[in-house]
């Protein structure tokens, strides 16, 4: 199904509907900070708790909603669970949409006349 003069054709619903439902879970702001913080690298949920300011069981519940949905994996090393982002698509996705607002939120840089 073609968009009406764009030259663009429509994903399909099965598309959308996954879309969506990523963009849902990427709508929390913790849930959003996580993927963010393992977008740098591996973590385990201790760290990641850490880094992102929240108690240990929200954070695991958070990375097992994302796990669900694919955006999260995980392996265990010894007794610890690793998590990191199992969609390189969703970093660049994030990376772009974060990196993005936050020029924008930056002070503009002010030019030096005269020297």
């Amino acid at each position: 199904m073609a968009a009406a003069g764009s030259g663009f054709e429509d994903p399909p619903a099965d598309v959308l509907d996954r879309a969506a439902a990523a963009f849902g879970l990427l709508a929390s702001p913790a849930r959003l900070h996580i993927v963010w913080a393992l977008a740098q690298g591996e973590s385990d949920v201790t760290g990641l708790a850490e880094r992102v300011g929240g108690a240990l069981p929200a954070v695991s519940q958070h990375l097992t909603k994302l796990k669900l949905a694919g955006l999260v994996g995980s392996r265990r090393e010894g007794r610890r669970q690793v998590y990191y982002v199992d969609d390189p698509d969703v970093v660049d996705v994030v990376r772009l949409l974060v990196g993005r607002l936050t020029d924008r939120a930056a002070p503009p840089r002010r030019l030096l006349h005269g020297l």
